[in-house]
């Protein structure tokens, strides 16, 4: 497995603060803030990113993250679809191999837009495809629409696209309505990416992306899914996904440090066998 940091973890700095301060705390690979990125690129030209990246021999591992692609219509979907291509040819130019995806939101989903939605995804990753990109589909416990591994996995597999699989979110699947038995559907083929942090001490329903703290710090029970991870001989990223504000007071190289800390316990704990 490959520890990694997210973007949205330092999410006050800038992409050229990021390529200096996580090789600096520790942290060689990167999961992208595309937000970020875009920014950046808009005074710095692309070549000059990736020598920059080089020099300090920092991986980008993934990308987050897209959304819009599933049950949008018309324009809308036009308007998505084109952004999202645009998204697919930067990570064509930086390598970034595979980049999260996220179903639109939805208040009171059918079974047409069931139906939508896989019909969209096969479409999206054939275009993913095109440009040698893995799409990582997110699930999110607080939405209405894809809030379990298991709907998530489910569009996975009817979608039938090989470059197409799931990105585990740690914090989603405490939050939402996923279940234990989910992980065992999980295997090196259909996942993808994961996503990890922790919550001490507040309810789930109650569980805010403010309350994420570092791997070990709170109540989940993380060891047992790093195992099965291991079981399933899982080698992809592992990102700390935090998006906590006091953490974004601190500075980036000590939140780096911490984190990398948190990662390795979290992987390589005898728990985690």
């Amino acid at each position: 497995m490959i520890p990694c940091i997210s973007q949205s973890t330092t999410l006050p700095g800038s992409f050229a603060d990021d390529a200096a301060d996580f090789p600096a705390g520790g942290c060689r690979a990167l999961e992208v803030w595309l937000t970020k990125l875009e920014k950046h690129l808009r005074d710095v030209s692309a070549e000059d990113t990736r020598k920059a990246l080089a020099d300090r021999d920092v991986r980008l591992v993934a990308a987050a993250y897209q959304g819009g692609l599933l049950l949008s219509q018309g324009d809308a979907r036009k308007t998505h679809f084109d952004h999202y291509k645009r998204r697919l040819d930067l990570c064509q130019q930086f390598a970034i191999p595979t980049l999260v995806l996220v179903a639109d939101f939805a208040q009171s989903p059918t079974a047409d837009d069931l139906g939508r939605a896989v019909v969209s995804l096969a479409q999206a990753g054939q275009w993913a495809a095109g440009f040698g990109v893995r799409l990582a589909l997110e699930f999110r416990g607080t939405d209405a629409f894809c809030s379990s591994l298991d709907t998530a996995l489910a569009l996975v597999e009817q979608c039938r696209e090989p470059n197409v699989g799931v990105c585990l979110d740690v914090f989603h699947f405490y939050k939402g309505p996923s279940k234990g038995e989910d992980l065992e559907r999980l295997s090196s083929a259909n996942l993808f990416h994961v996503q990890v942090c922790d919550v001490a001490g507040v309810p789930r329903e109650l569980m805010t992306d403010s309350d994420r703290v570092m791997p070990g710090d709170g109540d989940f029970r993380l060891y047992a899914l790093v195992a099965r991870l291991k079981t399933i001989g899982y080698t992809g990223g592992v990102a700390l996904e935090l998006f906590n504000p006091v953490l974004w007071q601190l500075k980036a190289t000590q939140v780096v440090e911490l984190g990398m800390s948190a990662l390795e316990r979290l992987l390589t704990s005898q728990q985690a066998r």
